[in-house]
């Protein structure tokens, strides 16, 4: 087995999967592989490769074997959500994985919504999540004189023209066609009434009277839509400002976008936005739509299933690279491996092996994955992740050393930073601050352990090298010595000294706490 891409120290091994109760989903979707596909990136399935064959570039790495460029286009009308941060993922990873571009664009045309807060959180999150985009970020407020000369474009090659209908008198269409048992839809009432520009007017574009929109998506595979689906879709608002399918099709085209992936709520979008594409004469790119993150128990993902910003997995103390790893597999595998450091995500995702099925977030699987890469962290790292954790928690200003042991004492022991930070409480305080566990306290505080532990207090009093490694032998021959074994005293003294049934070695803890401390503790612990 390969060693852990994140620093394990020697010995540790990568984990492949999570314990069997960890994740509700395990790895039921996937299938053994199945021999068409040599490797160890085998399709899940056959239907996956059949879906894939008609591609135009023969082998599935010749589809992709170009100058690829993506792009992630947030709107800022909120923070950075799990679902975005995802599609943003997949993006950077496969744009990486080329050698090709990754373009951030901000879609801040909705203006009553829109906040430059908003921004400056989707922006914070995608470089803590280490996304880095190329060239200049780009806004489509600051684009409106490009929307319009494509809009012209299309009213001068007859592809667009002006409408004068008002929402009501287009409501009134649609539902006249509801009511003869029809697809409601603007029935063409200006397409050929030759209308110039004037106030309250819109433009539309003219959809072809019959045929398909074909496309071969990434994930779907082949979709196939009959244009008697659409209609004469407004491409300009009657304020002059271009409708969110015409902008992105000029953006895109504008950006160089060669692949685009979303989520698979833009399905329906996408049939209308080749048709721009194609009134305009261009190359439309290859579209790619994921299926939305489901809840644990299979509903909508809402905040009670763990649906939260980015920036609140920050502030819990998650690692980046952790919700990375975590948002990548929810969507894509590779084989039955859970644990990937980032160069190898952007070694091996192709594009390929994203799975069309809808994804469930598990909160404890995500847990799980961020206690494997702290605990994987070099100890100067991991303290220097949890300091302005621990600032919060009101320690004052600790060593590295220091912060580093403590590191060390509880990091088996904590899944979050922010869980990390809180386990230091009961080093930092002073004896007669402590806090004890009453069920602790009552099991394992006896008139009998009190005996033991002050006779175990003058043995300590009187040892002059006071370090871990000293330590452990002095408390295995006190054991030893005193015909106890070590269940008769050890839970005692833990108690003792961290006031709960937790923490790291015995010797570990009272050469963190010093000879004085250490006594006080036990000190305090016989008065109980």
């Amino acid at each position: 087995m390969k060693p852990c891409p994140l620093h394990c120290t020697e010995g540790q091994k990568r984990v492949q999967s999570p314990p069997d109760n960890c994740c509700p989903r395990n790895l039921a979707h996937r299938t053994k592989p199945n021999g068409i596909h040599k490797g160890p990136s085998a399709p899940r399935n056959i239907s996956r490769q059949r879906r894939m064959a008609h591609f135009p570039f023969g082998t599935l790495r010749q589809y992709f074997a170009m100058n690829v460029v993506t792009r992630f286009a947030p709107s800022p009308t909120g923070h950075l959500h799990i679902g975005g941060a995802r599609t943003a993922i997949f993006c950077w990873l496969l744009a990486r994985h080329f050698g090709g571009h990754f373009h951030l664009r901000i879609e801040d045309t909705d203006l009553l919504r829109s906040k430059q807060e908003y921004t400056d959180s989707i922006l914070a999150s995608m470089k803590w999540l280490g996304l880095d985009w190329d060239g200049e970020l780009t806004y489509q407020t600051q684009r409106m004189d490009l929307y319009r000369s494509y809009v012209e474009k299309l009213l001068q090659n007859g592809q667009a023209y002006w409408c004068s209908c008002t929402a009501e008198e287009v409501e009134a269409m649609r539902e006249r066609a509801r009511a003869v048992g029809k697809k409601p839809r603007y029935d063409g009432h200006c397409r050929n009434l030759n209308l110039g520009p004037g106030e309250g007017r819109c433009v539309r574009l003219r959809c072809p009277d019959e045929g398909k929109i074909v496309f071969d998506d990434m994930v779907k595979g082949k979709i196939s839509v009959d244009v008697s689906e659409l209609d004469d879709m407004v491409i300009q608002r009657a304020d002059g400002t271009p409708t969110y399918n015409m902008a992105v099709v000029v953006d895109d085209y504008e950006m160089g976008i060669t692949h685009v992936i979303r989520g698979d709520d833009h399905v329906s979008n996408t049939p209308r936005q080749i048709l721009i594409y194609r009134a305009l004469g261009l190359k439309e790119p290859i579209f790619g739509h994921v299926p939305m993150i489901l809840g644990s128990d299979g509903a909508k993902l809402s905040k009670r299933h763990g649906a939260r910003a980015v920036i609140e997995y920050e502030k819990d103390g998650l690692l980046p690279h952790a919700l990375v790893n975590y948002l990548v597999r929810l969507g894509w595998s590779h084989g039955d491996q859970e644990i990937f450091g980032l160069d190898e995500l952007v070694e091996l995702f192709d594009g390929t092996h994203l799975n069309p099925s809808a994804a469930r977030f598990d909160t404890n699987k995500l847990q799980w994955l961020n206690a494997h890469y702290m605990r994987a962290l070099p100890v100067s790292e991991l303290a220097r992740l949890v300091r302005p954790f621990a600032v919060e928690e009101g320690y004052g200003e600790l060593s590295d050393e220091r912060l580093a042991g403590l590191c060390t004492l509880f990091r088996e022991r904590a899944k979050t930073l922010v869980e990390l930070a809180k386990c230091f409480a009961p080093m930092l305080k002073k004896a007669d601050e402590l806090v004890y566990d009453e069920k602790a306290v009552a099991k394992n505080i006896t008139p009998e352990t009190k005996e033991r532990l002050t006779r175990l207090a003058a043995v300590l009093e009187k040892t002059e090298v006071f370090e871990a490694e000293h330590l452990n032998e002095v408390f295995n021959g006190f054991v030893k010595d005193n015909n106890l074994t070590f269940k008769e005293i050890a839970p005692a003294l833990r108690t003792a000294l961290v006031g709960f049934m937790g923490g790291s070695h015995l010797h570990d803890i009272m050469a963190f706490l010093g000879r004085e401390e250490t006594l006080a503790r036990i000190a305090r612990a016989a008065t109980l």
